[in-house]
């Protein structure tokens, strides 16, 4: 789902928890609403990544949520992506 979405998602109270998930060196957001879980993505529909938790953090906090749960589990500082 897109920011657009979940802004609206946010207004609305529909979110329930927000999950910030490390995957090797960047980062994403799993959003859970009561009709399930989704991941942010870009306006093009392909998941929306940051470089640091900071970032996401920032990102997270710009949408009016103030806690988030923190995934550290596959996440791996030194990975460099892999270009596909």
């Amino acid at each position: 789902m897109n920011e657009k979405v979940i802004r609206a998602l946010v207004e609305a109270g529909a979110v329930r928890q927000v999950r910030i998930i490390a995957n090797q060196s960047s980062f994403h957001i799993r959003i859970e609403t009561a009709n399930g879980s989704n991941v942010a993505e870009t306006l093009k529909g392909k998941l929306k990544t940051w470089a640091t938790l900071n970032a996401a953090a920032k990102w997270i906090r710009s949408l009016g949520i103030g806690e988030a749960k923190l995934e550290l589990t596959h996440w791996n500082p030194d990975q460099k992506a892999m270009l596909l």
